[in-house]
């Protein structure tokens, strides 16, 4: 079975909620809303989204959503390939769960992304791979140093205890020894950092660069990074109250799209 989380940002507070779980199981897709949701709805006012109008429902399918269909690449685009690689994938990847969890699924005009829950790797470590945030939100001189970074240089995490939107941000900085010239390149996904600060706290961990993708690449598929480190003792990644369904699978109020 395969699973992406839908999250959505707040524009007027900027604060994430993941609020509903996309699965693909015996070529099926589902749909549930998950408490998320509830609290998004409470204190920023997100309605149901007009493809899923009920947040007590499962919703199937036989064929991916428009919602999440609309943000994965179709493969009959003239720059397919082109677009496959800035995710460092291999170009015969059509699969548009793999190329979903690794896009992010952003798109400029609405402020959902989608992400997937990490899974131990074949080492059983941890590992995921992200496209850093907040690229814009740095001057010139960030934009300069992004533009030298290489593959496998190492990026260092900052705990940004006092970042008025979010307390839990982390922020990447290069790691050059020179004094005055460390640089800081942008964030790390907003609703991934829970997990990542359980991680960074219980074993070394290091976030490298993976590929930098020159224009006409957007800012958003810019810079290519990973995380790796061990998988911590009773570590459930997504396990928040706000991942939780709303509704579980054997829901009798099931709703074929």
């Amino acid at each position: 079975m395969k699973t992406l989380f839908l999250a959505w940002r707040d524009p007027q507070t900027r604060s994430w909620f993941p609020i509903g779980r996309l699965t693909l199981n015996d070529n099926k897709y589902e749909f549930v809303y998950t408490r998320g949701a509830h609290r998004a709805s409470e204190n920023c006012g997100l309605p149901p989204l007009p493809m899923f109008p009920a947040y007590d429902r499962i919703y199937e399918s036989d064929e991916l959503f428009p919602l999440f269909q609309n943000r994965a690449p179709s493969l009959g685009r003239e720059d397919y390939f082109e677009f496959v690689e800035w995710l460092n994938l291999p170009r015969s990847e059509h699969d548009p769960l793999v190329v979903l969890a690794r896009t992010g699924g952003r798109r400029a005009t609405d402020t959902f992304e989608v992400f997937p829950c990490p899974q131990p790797a074949d080492d059983g470590s941890y590992r995921v791979h992200f496209f850093v945030h907040g690229i814009t939100h740095f001057g010139e001189e960030s934009a300069k140093r992004i533009e030298q970074l290489r593959e496998n240089e190492r990026l260092f995490v900052m705990w940004d205890l006092q970042n008025g939107y979010d307390p839990n941000a982390l922020a990447l900085r290069t790691g050059d020894t020179f004094p005055g010239v460390r640089t800081l390149v942008g964030f790390c996904p907003r609703y991934l950092t829970h997990d990542w600060l359980h991680v960074l706290f219980e074993c070394h961990a290091e976030v490298k660069v993976e590929r930098l993708n020159p224009q006409p690449a957007p800012l958003d598929f810019r810079l290519l990074c990973s995380l790796s480190g061990c998988w911590p003792d009773n570590f459930n990644p997504c396990s928040g109250e706000e991942f939780q369904p709303i509704v579980e699978s054997t829901h009798p109020t099931t709703t074929r799209s």
